[in-house]
């Protein structure tokens, strides 16, 4: 009953969240603030995570692949559609969803212990709109971008990592990049990447927002955030592929 509880609540607060903005002029500000926080601040983990990451899987597509019958283009090949379709959408939107969710988490949830989301209804403001609604949108218009550096910067990372072990050369590492490219993967990508980015800010607002007590609820609110989000992510995941792939 708790979980139904949390979602009828999810849904109400959704309706507050989702009102015009009072003042367009302060939401605009508000919403540039939140890609600067959320996103800009961002770039340097997201790309840190996949050059590793394509590394990692180029490394172990061309120990897997051994046969000689297999064109050495695949290496390549693998990665890139590992990476488009998978990995950089979804893996960097979970990783996201610990540092972005728990962030928006903790701030909003101080602000209600703290009594700061009181004085803002006291003064006719829409809090749920005031605070939710630029994160969710600054959130949504970064995140695809953020999911752009990760597949450049992990089609980079697997091209290192190829003539850095010599296991593929690097002409046939970029053969297989190129070969059998389909606009559509992208297209899939960036849907799957501002859903997850809704469903990150959405339900670490709705956390935050609900936090009772002290420090310690808002410690775990944050937790709650992350978990759940990911949880909700994966599953949207597996909806998503169903629907655009199948």
């Amino acid at each position: 009953m708790k979980y139904l509880q949390n979602i009828g609540s999810y849904l109400l607060l959704m309706r507050r969240v989702f009102k015009r903005p009072q003042q367009m002029s302060v939401f605009r500000k508000q919403i540039w603030h939140e890609m600067e926080v959320l996103g800009y601040e961002s770039i340097g983990f997201v790309v840190l995570i996949s050059v590793f990451m394509g590394a990692v899987v180029t490394i172990q597509t061309a120990f897997q692949i051994e046969s000689p019958l297999v064109p050495n283009w695949t290496v390549g090949f693998t990665v890139r559609q590992s990476v488009i379709l998978e990995f950089s959408p979804t893996i960097i939107s979970l990783f996201l969803a610990g540092k972005v969710g728990s962030r928006i988490a903790s701030e909003i949830g101080t602000m209600r212990v703290t009594e700061q989301i009181d004085a803002l209804e006291v003064m006719g403001i829409n809090s749920a709109t005031h605070l939710i609604l630029p994160k969710v949108v600054a959130f949504v218009l970064i995140n695809p971008v953020l999911v752009v550096f990760s597949i450049f910067t992990s089609i980079f990372g697997g091209w290192l990592a190829a003539i850095n072990t010599k296991l593929v050369s690097s002409s046939n590492y970029i053969e297989g990049i190129i070969i059998y490219f389909e606009a559509f993967d992208v297209s899939y990508a960036m849907i799957k990447t501002i859903v997850f980015a809704f469903i990150i800010t959405t339900i670490s607002g709705f956390y935050g927002y609900k936090t009772e007590g002290g420090a310690l609820e808002v410690g775990r609110s944050s937790t709650n955030a992350v978990v759940y989000s990911s949880i909700v992510l994966l599953f949207f995941n597996m909806i998503l592929t169903q629907l655009l792939l199948a």
